[in-house]
């Protein structure tokens, strides 16, 4: 199974969605974590409800931190967006998808960018398995 890192400051939204979609759409195939350099140490309830409209329980995961996650090789480690290079995470691929932080939008607009962190982590899990 292919392992992901998504990673974002506070570990509260865009790399927890992103965590989940692959979870969602890579079930048995892609290995999912999130993490944060400066973890909030809770999950933005906008995010919650955001994924609970797709039917996804958010409330089942951990905002946690860089040393919290496992010391494996990643395929790849995504950033979000926000300037972490997790200098310490060995990865074999690094991208940064460069996404608003949707944490103080408006419903709508926190919307728009949870479809999209979920379109990209659609096309990254079509191409490790291609």
């Amino acid at each position: 199974m292919k392992k992901v890192l998504f990673v974002c400051v506070e570990n509260s939204n865009r790399s927890q969605m992103a965590e989940a979609f692959a979870k969602i759409h890579g079930a048995g195939k892609v290995e999912a974590y999130s993490s944060g350099s400066r973890p909030s140490g809770k999950i933005n309830p906008k995010a919650i409800a955001a994924m609970k409209e797709l039917g996804y329980d958010l409330t089942s995961h951990q905002s946690k931190s860089l040393d919290e996650i496992p010391k494996i090789k990643y395929d790849y480690a995504i950033t979000m967006g926000c300037g972490d290079e997790c200098p310490f995470v060995i990865a074999e691929h690094r991208e940064d998808w460069k996404l608003d932080d949707p944490k103080n939008l408006d419903p709508s607009e926190f919307n728009k960018v949870r479809d999209e962190i979920e379109r990209r982590v659609k096309k990254l899990i079509s191409s490790l398995l291609d």
